[in-house]
């Protein structure tokens, strides 16, 4: 029980977990947006194709309960496009990451391919030497 304590006392203390935490309030934040995106905006034009209803509404009585079938229909609405801008945002990611590793990857080799050039102390030096042995 001592080890594990020790392992989430070493979790914890890593950066990734406040990495994670800012993840998680940004998902939040980023929710809200998404769930007014599709009530606000996307709602209203689904209800303009289908006939001028809102969806969200839309329900089946049963008994004294009512099976709101249409808020349900909204929440795949909400994770399709949390899931499609979220996708759009890790291409995007992937694709910046992708240029910068060839960017570095081709300044890498071309420093390697530079022949190193002598300093003029060096050169005078070896002039020297030269000389001398004439």
């Amino acid at each position: 029980m001592k080890k594990f304590f020790e392992e989430f006392k070493e979790f914890i203390s890593r950066g990734d977990v406040m990495s994670m935490a800012v993840g998680i309030i940004i998902g939040g934040a980023f929710t809200a947006i998404v769930s007014s995106l599709t009530d606000d905006v996307i709602g209203p034009v689904i209800g303009i194709i289908i006939g001028g209803v809102n969806f969200s509404t839309w329900g089946v009585q049963v008994g004294d309960s009512t099976i709101l079938f249409g808020n349900f229909i909204q929440a795949i609405i909400n994770f399709f496009i949390t899931a499609l801008v979220l996708f759009l945002i890790m291409k995007a990611f992937n694709t910046f990451k992708e240029k910068a590793e060839k960017l570095a990857k081709k300044n890498k080799e071309e420093e390697e391919a530079k022949p190193e050039e002598i300093p003029e102390d060096i050169k005078l030096l070896t002039e020297i030497r030269d000389a001398l042995k004439k």
